[in-house]
């Protein structure tokens, strides 16, 4: 098939797009009974994430007549732990232990044969071996993704095994974690019915009925975490997570006086003191501060994700690029970046924005005259770049803020200006292979009028509003704004959902009714309407601001209460401005025709019933491989602080470094790429800021500076060859060669790599300012912008010169700027490019280079940074009006030629 014909296909369907993640991914692809079960696992997961969200670790319930009835209150570590255990269950069933086509299973392959040419095929040893191969098979390859194997179920078994023990052994856990695992009870004690295989064991030696039960389960459950790791992850984060735990095992063995790895030996560790402190402990560990992170942070955030997502906020967003930029110049990729950035405030996952919007954006952009490749890598560029965009990032910013303990608010506004540079780059970059191409836009049968779409689907924007409101306005905590937007949606959509032209006077009637009522009942009781009828109210009244404040509160209760009502009363009611996710209606359709009720996929409550459970299953499935990961990852610290390592190894750092500030910036750089190579962005933070983080901050680099440099590069690592999973995604769809479109979604990205060693330099772009004469640092106010002596030196210049830097960067890129721009040009827009963006690079390289020689610099920083950024602007301007006098001459030229042809 042609370039051309290729081109012309249509967008890709649902079914393949789904496809196509659970093979990127390596899910499977259930059917029937399996495929109910995992729902059901994944709903009960979010609705124990939305209880943790809403009430906290108490689990109570208040009965009208009788009061608060206290179910369980539950401690963090035995949260983290149903956490983990249900991201180990549902990964166990989602993902398959082999597919029979790696590398183990094609040698193990061999045998059978080899033993069937040398013994003949009807030898007994052949006909045990085949036997064998088929035991193997049917416990634990699943060719087809389709089946959940023997194994499978061992490990479910295993997983819920430490999750109960957790919940039923709590004080014999809070007493080892003083004493040690070996003062719990044995499995002799625990499990007496298995006295003769312990009897057995024990006579050959093996006296492992006197083992601690503890240990048992804290031993098996790592292994499950590292099995786990290997299924959603792959094999290359489980050995370097496994390499951790050998090396606290075995570290000692390292001399003291090696040259260089010397630093890394560490005292003795027993296999009990590993186990306890990788399993029962919530500072470090399996259970550590990432997970703690991800059940308060990190899942919420994905569940608010996958109600927007399946509202149908995805697909009205890509409309709304397209309407917005469709018809400009090369319109097409222009709204891919617009609709990616969009859809990355909703979904954490390159790997599924990619998929999500290219299957929309990437035949569009073929089809207006973009090679396959350059299609596909400006969709996966942009799509890598919704985990650095604000409101949402990806799950590595919930971590920054318990790792440099900053508010979140003040992350997402310190990131703002940096995600806003590199998607206003790719922007650049993609305008500039239009006019190199002559691509024109979109005609106006391809898009949807933005007026009419943006009255249509206005409510689509007012979580996003509302979480902002809440962090930064209102300066709610991470959890309660997550919560209260995800109220917010739910009451939105019951509300689109119930709403028509016949219901629409009744229903918002009703809803300010019962908020007047409620009003009225903070006034005179101080409870709402629910605790002042069943006794709960104290009986003092509020004041009328306050009680209109308390009522607004419950806005969304009241409206999800009535909108629902209304549905029942009217269950078969149109709803024009509702239009929920494909997959919404294909679920809604597959539970009415599973019940035999064809036309209950037309009943209203029936409908957001689904998209209620369809959200939380989707929440659910995207966060296990996250919960595995940062589960995972936590060994690493753990390791490095049981160990003792921390210091050592920062020494070893510095040392490598050289004491130079550009030496470690590349090495930490260098080292996020390696990493996350096919790994998540979130592991590969955890690590480095594990081991790399305390030597950044000993430079005097502000932390949230030194984190979000080791984010920006985790993220480069999804479009970086060979292991580039986001452009790989992408090159599926493009049907594209995909190394080559792994190396441009690279270079559309080159600005990402820039950008990080320009706000570590100067922290002005990420609107942070020192404080004092130490390294505390804070994001600036209007009084900051009101300084002038400050602002403009420290913040605006260099905030533009990044601005103009990425449009030079653009031209060293694509090789035109108003005309082709040869070998010479590149060169020179890419010294502006740098000189604007991150003149202290090349201060600080100087330096370094001037100190071997001995030479000293007595310049300030800041001096040198304007006047090499006054040196860019005049090199970018210079160039900008040579090319533009070329373009002008070469096309007056074109134009006398074809006249007098």
């Amino acid at each position: 098939m042609s370039d051309d014909e290729r081109a012309d296909e249509a967008v890709v369907p649902d079914a393949d797009q789904q496809e196509l993640i659970e093979q990127l991914e390596r899910r499977r692809s259930l059917r029937g009974t399996f495929a109910v079960a995992v729902s059901i696992v994944a709903i009960a997961f979010s609705a124990f994430q939305m209880w943790i969200a809403a009430r906290g670790f108490e689990f109570a319930a208040t009965v009208p007549l009788v009061g608060e009835v206290e179910i369980v209150s539950l401690q963090l570590l035995q949260v983290n732990a149903i956490h983990v255990s249900f991201a180990l269950v549902l990964t166990f069933l989602l993902f398959p232990p082999s597919t029979g086509d790696g590398f183990v299973s094609r040698r193990l392959a061999r045998v059978v044969p080899a033993m069937r040419d040398r013994f003949g095929g009807d030898s007994p040893v052949t006909r045990v071996g085949e036997r064998a191969r088929g035991a193997v098979r049917w416990l634990v390859v699943d060719p087809d993704r389709r089946r959940v194997t023997p194994i499978d179920w061992v490990f479910v078994l295993f997983a819920l095994l430490s999750a109960s023990y957790m919940i039923t052994g709590f004080e014999e856990i809070r007493r080892m974690r003083a004493l040690g695992l070996s003062f719990g009870r044995s499995l002799r004690e625990v499990v007496p019915f298995l006295w003769p295989v312990f009897d057995a064991l024990a006579a050959v030696g093996i006296g492992i009925g006197d083992t601690s039960y503890a240990f048992v389960l804290g031993a098996v459950g790592v292994l499950l975490v590292l099995e786990a790791t290997r299924r959603a992850l792959g094999v290359y984060l489980m050995v370097i997570v496994a390499s951790f735990i050998v090396y606290a095992r075995w570290g000692y063995l390292i001399p003291l006086n090696a040259p260089y790895v010397g630093v890394l030996s560490i005292p003795p560790l027993s296999w009990n003191s590993v186990v306890q402190n990788l399993w029962y402990n919530t500072e470090n560990g399996v259970f550590g501060i990432p997970v703690t992170v991800s059940v308060r942070f990190i899942y919420i955030f994905i569940l608010f994700g996958a109600f927007l997502e399946m509202s149908g906020a995805g697909k009205w967003f890509i409309d709304l690029a397209y309407s917005a930029t469709g018809q400009r110049k090369g319109g097409p990729a222009k709204a891919s970046i617009i609709a990616s950035g969009f859809m990355g405030t909703i979904s954490g996952s390159s790997i599924a924005n990619t998929v999500t919007t290219g299957a929309f954006t990437i035949p569009l952009m073929k089809r207006s005259g973009y090679s396959p490749e350059f299609s596909g890598a400006v969709e996966a560029s942009a799509s890598s770049g919704g985990q650095i965009l604000p409101p949402v990032m990806g799950a590595a910013a919930f971590l920054i803020v318990e790792y440099t303990l900053t508010p979140f608010r003040d992350v997402i506004m310190a990131a703002a200006i940096p995600a806003i540079v590199f998607f206003f780059g790719v922007w650049v970059m993609v305008h500039l292979e239009a006019s190199k191409r002559n691509i024109g836009g979109l005609t106006t049968e391809d898009i949807v009028s933005w007026r009419p779409h943006l009255m249509r689907g206005w409510f689509y924007l007012v979580p996003l509003v509302l979480l902002l409101y809440y962090l930064i306005v209102a300066r709610l905590s991470v959890a309660r704004s997550a919560w209260f937007t995800l109220v917010a949606i739910a009451a939105l959509i019951a509300l689109v959902a119930a709403y028509n032209d016949e219901t629409r006077v009744p229903l918002l009637a009703t809803i300010v009714a019962v908020f007047a009522v409620e009003t009225a009942a903070f006034a005179v009781t101080g409870a709402g309407i629910v605790d002042t009828l069943t006794g709960g109210a104290p009986g003092t009244g509020l004041a009328p601001a306050a009680a209109a404040t308390a009522a607004a509160g419950k806005l969304g209760w009241l409206t999800l209460a009535v909108s629902i009502v209304t549905m029942l009363v009217r269950p078969r009611g149109d709803a024009p401005l509702l239009d929920f996710d494909s997959k919404v209606d294909d679920a809604v359709s597959a539970a009415a025709d599973a019940v035999r009720r064809p036309r209950l996929a037309e009943n209203k409550p029936f409908q957001f019933g689904g998209f209620v459970l369809k959200s939380m299953d989707s929440g659910a499935r995207t966060a296990t491989a996250v919960v595995i990961a940062v589960a995972a990852a936590g060994i690493i610290p753990g390791v490095i602080s049981v160990s003792g390592l921390g210091p050592n190894l920062t020494s070893l750092i510095r040392t490598v470094a050289g004491g130079s500030i550009v030496a470690l910036l590349v090495l930490t750089a260098v080292s996020s790429i390696i990493l996350g190579m096919g790994m998540p962005t979130t592991v590969t933070y955890i690590i480095l800021v594990s081991m790399l983080g305390p030597a950044i901050s000993e430079f005097g680099i502000p932390i949230l500076a030194a984190h979000l440099f080791i984010l920006y590069f985790g993220v480069i690592a999804d479009i970086t060859p060979p292991v580039a999973v986001a452009a790989y995604a992408a090159s599926g769809i493009a049907q594209s060669d995909q190394f080559e479109t792994g190396v441009k979604a690279f270079s559309l990205s080159l600005n990402k790599a820039i950008v990080p060693f320009a706000f570590v330099l100067t922290p002005g772009i990420l609107l942070l300012r020192g404080v004092g004469t130490g390294q505390e640092v804070r994001v600036i106010g209007l009084s900051d912008v009101a300084d002038l002596g400050y602002f403009i030196p420290e913040v605006l210049i260099p905030v533009v010169g990044v601005f103009v830097g990425v449009v030079a960067l653009g031209g060293t890129i694509i090789g035109y700027f108003y005309t082709d721009v040869n070998d010479l040009g590149r060169a020179g827009f890419a010294l502006a490019a740098l000189l604007l963006m991150a003149p202290l690079l090349v201060f600080n390289a100087t330096v370094t280079v001037l100190s071997f020689a001995g030479i000293t610099l007595n310049v300030q920083p800041l001096v040198f940074d304007l006047l090499l950024r006054g040196v860019g602007i005049v090199l970018f301007g210079a160039l900008v009006f040579w090319n533009r006098r070329r373009g002008e001459t070469e096309r007056a030229a074109e134009s006398g030629a074809t006249e007098a042809a």
